[in-house]
């Protein structure tokens, strides 16, 4: 169960919604986790919602109305709480990367967004959002480094990148782009905070190939995976399948190159793309 603290319900839509399904859930005189029972989820995932360090789901907001007897209250306050400036499908892993303790991702072909360059993420926008205009291209820049603010705060996640050899090689944004990134990418790996580490092509396919890949662990909530298609993405909180993505991460860093050796090709590569 979360600990309860005092929240101003007026700071945001997504406190209000919190203090909501606390009132209604402490005039019943139900808990957390008699409450939950009620909804089919934990005692721990309501109180997060009533301490608002997770965005409402609809169907949650549905079956809360029905527990409640509250007619579609919930849904339509979900609607309200959920707005962002992030794809829907990304919000609340954006907000949920705010507060992990680790983030350890794998990233098959492309930098992960947490390590792009500003120039970078703007010729990969431009490349897969072809019709947007400039100045939607530029506020996606914009909120992609705001994302990367975590990274400056000293008690922000621990990161664990794997990036297979492909990302360092797909020529995004052309020459000058790429060095700055992969240079970017060799800084970040020497921080005392991140660890980076190169998958080869020398280490054949691999399950985590298949796709963009996060896994997040916290001080006060079980760990959760967020796996990313085109246009795309969702959480994956069971814990039978998060820990065999965990099994599965742990075999990628055993198959990817040392950290050292992997920031040293990661060099190699950046002088490449100088000399191109």
């Amino acid at each position: 169960m979360t600990e309860q603290r005092e929240l101003d319900p007026y700071t945001s839509p997504k406190a209000f919604y919190g203090a909501e399904v606390r009132r209604e859930r402490e005039e019943r005189g139900w808990s957390q986790d008699s409450l939950g029972k009620r909804v089919f989820c934990s005692g721990t995932y309501i109180g997060q919602l009533e301490a608002a360090t997770r965005r409402p789901q609809p169907d949650l907001s549905e079956l809360l109305d029905k527990a409640f007897g509250t007619g579609t209250y919930f849904q339509r306050l979900c609607r309200l709480a959920r707005k962002s400036k992030h794809a829907d499908y990304f919000a609340d892993a954006a907000e949920l990367e705010q507060r992990a303790k680790t983030i350890s991702e794998y990233a098959p072909m492309l930098v992960p967004g947490l390590l792009q360059t500003e120039a970078y993420a703007r010729a990969l926008m431009k490349t897969v959002s072809p019709y947007a205009s400039m100045d939607e291209i530029e506020q996606n820049v914009r909120v992609r480094m705001d994302r990367q603010e975590i990274l400056k705060n000293s008690t922000g996640p621990m990161l664990w990148e794997i990036v297979h050899e492909a990302a360092l090689r797909v020529p995004v944004g052309g020459p000058d782009v790429m060095r700055n990134q992969l240079s970017w990418l060799v800084e970040v790996g020497r921080s005392p905070r991140a660890v980076v580490q190169v998958h080869p092509y020398s280490a054949g396919p691999h399950m985590l190939m298949l796709g963009v890949f996060s896994f997040m662990t916290f001080a006060d909530a079980p760990p959760l995976v967020y796996s990313e298609g085109p246009h795309s993405g969702q959480l994956v909180e069971e814990p039978a399948v998060v820990e065999r993505y965990q099994a599965t991460y742990d075999l990628a860093r055993a198959a990817a190159l040392p950290p050292e050796a992997s920031l040293t090709l990661i060099e190699s590569v950046a002088e490449d793309w100088a000399n191109s």
